[in-house]
């Protein structure tokens, strides 16, 4: 334990140092984590020392899916929705099943796998991550319209996605095992606590006889996110639809409180984040990326180059967007965060392939991570329009207007 936190300290410390480097260069934190972890991990050095039943793997993995899941609720309240609905609700309404039909399709015929687990590992790979779009999203010169449809849809399908995981793996973890009362009991309850304690708590501070002060308002998201965590825990609700809900009716009703926690939280989710992918890497061995064999690989590049791409091309027929916007879009569907935690709840969940459908996820998110975090600001000079016309065109022009 103690090895692993100085190795998270340590990598932490040379991100924030490096931070300002990443954000005009193709280096990634995510990458820079991940491949620490794959480095410090029994694989390698063995500095961070993890076996995929460990108990910290587990913890990890729940505390950071709930964090990031309420910190992407929080983005995208009703209100938004309603208002900038059309376009995401294109990349969620078909992209999102179309990519994960397409994914299971190539891990069903590519790799051999029973439809059951091809479905779950298209359910996990099916979100993309809104870090590796952060280069497009933060461009004033990228349309808008482009913009609100990445931050729109990374924010909300990580949620959309989650059902769809949990129904897979309650299903390949045995039908004499699969209680679908049970089951919708506790999806039902993880979003009724989702709803019912932040609204509750909102309106609360919201009457006369309490206030939040100015130092402490930051604190007041958090304790209803906490509040929600406990509750779901111990009356066995799904934590996971729990923190996404609670998160969208904080963002609904509470927007002083949405506003005040923003920056506070996303500082959190990303600490989570940036240890989930140290852990993640420690548990990629080298034997581990030799093991898939090169139908794995295949299907690995596959699922970044034609899973998404596919399911985005036909999801956006007749949408307006311009080719180079559709492109765009396309190749920003990289795998990240959501799917390292997804991936690591399957290979604790005991189901009989889970190891396989592990491996086959980890070289999937390898390769999106290191092909992503290198092309985010390439991408995102497309739309630059000093680029598009070189500086040269400009000054010739001037001269021949002169000489006019």
């Amino acid at each position: 334990m103690s090895a692993s936190l100085t190795a998270f300290a340590g990598v932490l410390l040379l991100a924030v140092l490096l931070s300002s480097l990443a954000h005009r260069t193709i280096l990634s934190t995510a990458a820079l984590f991940l491949v620490a972890g794959f480095v410090l991990g029994d694989g390698v050095l063995g500095v961070v020392s993890l076996k995929p039943g460990d108990e910290l793997v587990a913890t990890l993995a729940e505390l950071a899916l709930f964090t990031v899941l309420f910190t992407d609720g929080m983005r995208v309240g009703w209100p938004e929705l309603r208002s900038a609905w059309r376009l995401p609700g294109r990349a969620l309404g078909w992209g999102l099943p179309l990519t994960l039909v397409i994914t299971a399709v190539g891990a069903h015929y590519l790799v051999g796998l029973g439809w059951v687990e091809s479905l779950l590992i298209g359910a996990i790979l099916a979100p993309t991550d809104p870090v590796f779009a952060a280069a497009l999203v933060g461009n004033e010169k990228v349309p808008p319209r482009l913009r609100q449809l990445l931050n729109v849809e990374s924010g909300v399908n990580d949620g959309l996605a989650l059902p769809f995981v949990i129904l897979f793996l309650a299903i390949a973890s045995g039908a004499q095992n699969l209680h679908l009362g049970e089951l919708s009991l506790e999806l039902g309850l993880g979003v009724l606590i989702g709803v019912v304690i932040p609204w509750a708590a909102i309106k609360l501070e919201q009457t006369r006889w309490f206030s939040a002060s100015t130092q402490y308002e930051p604190l007041n998201a958090l304790a209803i996110g906490l509040l929600v965590l406990a509750v779901g825990k111990a009356t066995h609700g799904n934590l996971f639809l729990a923190a996404f809900f609670a998160g969208i009716t904080v963002a609904t009703i509470g927007q002083r409180q949405r506003e005040s926690f923003e920056h506070f939280g996303e500082l959190i989710a990303e600490v989570f984040k940036l240890a989930a992918l140290l852990v993640f890497g420690a548990l990629i061995t080298p034997s581990l990326l030799g093991s898939v064999g090169w139908q794995g690989w295949l299907f690995a590049i596959l699922a970044l180059v034609l899973a998404r791409p596919a399911a985005i091309w036909l999801s956006f027929l007749r949408s307006g967007l311009s080719v180079r916007e559709q492109a765009a879009v396309a190749w920003f569907g990289p795998k990240g965060f959501a799917s390292v935690v997804y991936g690591l709840l399957v290979l604790g969940s005991g189901i009989a392939p889970a190891e396989q459908v592990f491996q086959l996820v980890a070289v999937t998110i390898v390769a999106s991570i290191l092909l992503h975090s290198s092309t985010d600001i390439v991408v995102a000079r497309w739309f630059d329009d000093e680029r598009e016309v070189p500086a040269w065109y400009g000054i010739v022009t001037r001269k021949m207007h002169r000489q006019e």
